[in-house]
């Protein structure tokens, strides 16, 4: 053994190679701490120093390579500012450096994800071989940073600039083929087959037939590019992606300008341009906040393990009511591998769902997701039925019929006559109680809700609603079958509108207070898309659905009258029911606060529309000019304190959730953490004065809690130091 440490071990055979394993103990997978890098830097000292080392191969002993470096670390290390995270890549760069540098011919065999430092260590040595079911590639930018140990230096050199530029500005996971097809790897094998695959590689670099100084002189000398091609490959880059990744990610547009400064100069030149700008990024807000919101993913992730694993198997599933919704959700199950019945009364509605279903398979096949194959058999996973005949072998049986309470507690009793005693039904609600639902039932522990939204096979989100009866194993099973179905399954408490949609009308009541006083939707919806919105307020209602939100809002009046009743009206009517008593219910007939056209898709294009200017005008007090800052805020502060409310309420657990819940289904800007780490980069107290001067006028929707004004005199925050909720 020539090292033994707690991640990495380096042992000899007979024949002078070594064999560098990593192997983190007591976790699942290896990733680069502060501790592990440690140990290489010592692993590689060590092999340089052993007698009669001829060779060196990297290799695996988990499933994965190195899934990256240990982004727990993060914010504790960025926040020591930039002459310490410079020096820790100086440190970093020196360590893979030395592995590079090694007297001896190196190869990586990378048996699972390579990913942004496992990428890295990758690219330092001589060649790299690669399973067929392994992935590569340099994710950083999607944490508001780019690759800082040496990953923008050499993959260009490796793979040409054009190609590093859409790996490392895009963020991707790259396949084996596109590995090899790209040259970031020289040979991909079957899994059984990687480790003779790198031996053989080092065999052949060993009897000089493959040349390992040639590719470390690529490696470390300047890219091959005259000016011309420089400016060609780097400035069309840049207006491509900056289009691509917007005004609020800085780092892919970073990212590019990194490897263009560098493209002249050799390795080390180039790797001090690169941390002086990785540096520069990771003091960044937005880099704070993606990091956060990768950490709580990760958080929301584990409870949502630990739900599913205390779960009975979720084999066989059923939903009920086979509309677009149905359908959609019939397309999720089958498409993942669970089977699905798919129920309604109708021979109409069953077509309407299968069609939905065979749409959306349809463009999977198109995009190379599904081969013609793979659609044919993914959707004989889901079998449309009249009646109720093969139910009582159902596991979990989802209900997605019309919002109307009392059908779907008709529907339910019906629905739990035919199932087994353990089987689970869950009601795909957006509003409705789920203790009221559990009424109608004879096992109301068995219940629970399940909302999707909308579109299913887009949106991430599923809330998991807890009613006042609702059981442990009905929750589990519910998470356990989200998670089946590729979704982020987030538990809540009941009450009306849930989190999400609680929190999203006060939003909506912001909108409509504003638009009563004169201000112009169109700058709303502008100033909010600016903001990091997907779409502005009046933009969303429309794909919403006015009368959808018009119910939605009744709900809520109903459970908060204190704040939610009357949002936003003038004479007792606000914006969006002026739009439903005038038939302008959005994108679904068309006109709502826009006009609607179709697209050279076939989607639906929003245009202005004279009718319904003329329409909010008379509603509104006369025209008022608002400060985008004003805008930000009376849009802001009723979502960011129904949030807070939400929390305090015990509705959902953890920061962390409340805020991946609204980044996943309501589309919260991600760069801006949520809704609690936006009160947090504020300063509560700062937050807190905010909403106090805007209740002055605008009365409690804007009313700080108690408890958050207790925050803000004790100077406390929802994250913690390190970002930890």
């Amino acid at each position: 053994m020539i090292y033994q440490g707690n991640a990495i071990t380096v042992a000899r055979d007979d024949d002078a190679v070594a064999t560098l394993t990593f192997d983190l103990a007591d976790e699942s997978v290896n990733k680069l701490s502060a501790s592990v890098v440690e140990e290489l830097a010592e692993a590689v000292e060590a092999v340089r120093h052993a007698p009669g080392v001829e060779g060196l191969i990297l290799t695996s002993a988990k499933e994965a390579f190195i899934v990256g470096a240990d982004i727990t670390e993060f914010h504790a290390m960025f926040e020591k500012g930039e002459d310490e995270i410079l020096a820790m890549l100086e440190r970093v760069h020196g360590i893979f450096n030395a592995l590079e540098d090694l007297p001896f011919p190196t190869v990586t065999a990378l048996n699972g994800l390579a990913l942004g430092g496992g990428c890295e260590v990758a690219l330092s040595t001589d060649f790299r071989v690669m399973s067929e079911s392994a992935q590569i590639g340099l994710p950083e930018t999607k944490l508001g940073i780019l690759p800082g140990w040496g990953g923008c230096v050499r993959l260009p050199r490796l793979i040409g600039a054009d190609n590093a530029i859409e790996w490392i500005a895009g963020g991707t996971q790259n396949k084996a083929a596109e590995a090899l097809r790209m040259g970031a790897v020289d040979a991909v094998v079957p899994g059984d087959e990687l480790a003779a695959a790198a031996r053989d590689l080092l065999d052949r670099a060993r009897a000089g037939e493959l040349d390992h100084k040639a590719r470390r002189a690529e490696k470390t000398t300047p890219l091959k590019l005259d000016a011309i091609e420089q400016m060609m490959a780097f400035e069309t880059a840049k207006g491509y992606v900056a289009g691509k990744a917007g005004p609020h990610y800085p780092a892919p547009i970073e990212a590019i300008k990194v490897i263009q400064k560098g493209a002249g100069e050799g390795r080390e030149r180039a790797q001090a341009i690169e941390a002086k700008a990785f540096a520069k990024l990771a003091r960044t807000e937005v880099c704070y906040n993606l990091v956060g919101l990768f950490l709580n993913d990760q958080m929301v992730k584990k409870q949502g393990g630990r739900y599913a694993r205390q779960a009975r198997p979720v084999e066989r599933t059923a939903v009920l009511g086979a509309g677009i919704m149905g359908g959609g959700i019939a397309y999720q199950s089958a498409s993942k591998g669970t089977p699905i019945l798919m129920k309604d009364i109708k021979e109409e509605a069953i077509e309407l769902g299968l069609k939905e279903a065979r749409k959306l398979f349809a463009k999977q096949v198109e995009r190379g997701k599904f081969s013609v194959e793979q659609m044919a058999e993914r959707l004989t996973n889901i079998r449309p039925t009249l009646s109720y005949g093969d139910f009582a072998g159902v596991d979990l049986v989802v209900e997605a019929v019309v919002e109307n309470p009392k059908v779907k507690g008709a529907v339910l009793a019906e629905a739990e006559d035919a199932v087994g005693e353990e089987t689970v039904l869950a009601s795909n609600t957006s509003t409705i109680s789920i203790t009221r639902l559990a009424e109608h039932l004879k096992r109301p522990e068995n219940f629970c809700g399940m909302h999707f939204f909308n579109p299913v096979h887009r949106m991430p989100l599923v809330e998991v609603i807890r009613g006042e009866r609702t059981g442990d194993a009905a929750v589990a099973a519910t998470v356990a079958y989200a998670r089946q179905m590729g979704k982020t399954p987030i538990v809540v408490n009941d009450c009306p509108g849930f989190l999400v949609n609680r929190v999203l009308f006060p939003y909506f009541g912001g909108f409509s207070q504003l638009v009563a006083q004169g201000a112009d939707f169109r700058r709303i919806d502008k100033v909010m898309e600016r903001f990091g919105w997907p779409m502005g307020p009046a933009y969303l209602l429309d794909v919403v659905g006015m009368d959808t939100a018009v119910h939605a809002g009744e709900v809520m009046a109903e459970g908060f009258p204190e704040r939610m009743a009357d949002m936003g009206s003038a004479g007792g009517k606000s914006a969006i029911q002026l739009m439903v008593d005038h038939q302008r219910l959005g994108q679904k007939n068309a006109k709502g606060f826009y006009a609607y056209e179709e697209d050279k898709k076939g989607k639906p294009k929003k245009v202005v529309d004279e009718a319904a200017l003329e329409l909010v005008a008379q509603l509104a007090e006369g025209e008022r000019e608002f400060s985008d800052e004003a805008i930000i805020a009376r849009m802001m502060v009723p979502l960011c304190l129904e949030t807070v409310r939400c929390l305090e309420d015990g509705i959902v657990g953890t920061p962390a959730e409340a805020d991946m819940a609204l980044i996943y289904g309501i589309g919260f800007p991600p760069f801006r953490g949520g809704a609690l780490r936006y009160i947090d980069a504020m300063g509560v107290d700062a937050f807190v004065a905010q909403a106090d001067e805007l209740a002055a006028e605008l009365g409690p929707l804007y009313a700080p809690t108690d408890k958050l004004r207790e925050m803000a005199r004790q100077g406390e925050r929802f994250y913690q130091d390190g970002g930890q909720a």
